[in-house]
């Protein structure tokens, strides 16, 4: 799941053509903290600190039973 949410913070990150370099410094946080939230490979992130990333981005973490199948619009999403 974290790999999924980076991979999506990464691809918005490039949509807006901004920088780790800028976000990093914009959140007072480092560059490879966001390197590793993208790939997935950050060993401890506080929520709120995860929250602050998708914020900037205009991004919002969702939740929703496990299992369910995706929704209709998150299937039109992935298009």
């Amino acid at each position: 799941m974290l790999f999924e949410i980076g991979d999506d913070i990464r691809k918005e990150r490039k949509r807006r053509k901004i920088s780790q370099e800028k976000l990093a410094k914009d959140l007072a946080m480092s560059r490879t903290t966001i390197s590793q939230i993208e790939s997935g490979t950050v060993q401890e992130i506080g929520v709120r600190k995860l929250i602050r990333v998708l914020e900037y981005l205009d991004l919002e973490l969702r939740v929703r039973p496990a299992g369910m199948p995706p929704t209709l619009d998150e299937l039109r999403g992935e298009q």
